[in-house]
């Protein structure tokens, strides 16, 4: 059966794992968030992804996108790395899956 996980947990593995997710969240977060409101993408951003010229005119979309599943990863770690009650864990989990949604929506309603 398996248990919670915590900080505290001694897999190393899992929790550098963890520890990834959420500064790849962190990232996400903070990139998307910098694209959306600049409306600019970073020059390395349009070099490794190979953007077109119909997506590199839609920064606020792409970039409000990346930044909700950002935030949604982050949501996500949250009980696996704090000590939470498992109803506020599974509260925690419908608010990642609702950002994810939240991105999907955006991803579809947000246009130039």
């Amino acid at each position: 059966m398996m248990g919670r996980m915590s900080v505290d947990d001694p897999d190393p593995v899992a929790l550098a794992l963890r520890l990834v997710l959420v500064a790849l969240g962190f990232g996400l977060v903070l990139i998307g968030g910098r694209v959306a409101v600049t409306r600019r993408f970073p020059v390395a951003w349009v070099r490794v992804a190979h953007l077109t010229a119909a997506q590199r005119s839609e920064p606020v979309r792409w970039g409000g996108t990346v930044a909700l599943i950002g935030a949604g990863v982050l949501v996500q770690q949250v009980p696996s790395l704090a000590s939470v009650p498992h109803p506020v864990g599974s509260v925690l989990f419908a608010v990642a899956l609702l950002l994810v949604l939240g991105a999907l929506g955006w991803w579809t309603l947000v246009r130039r």
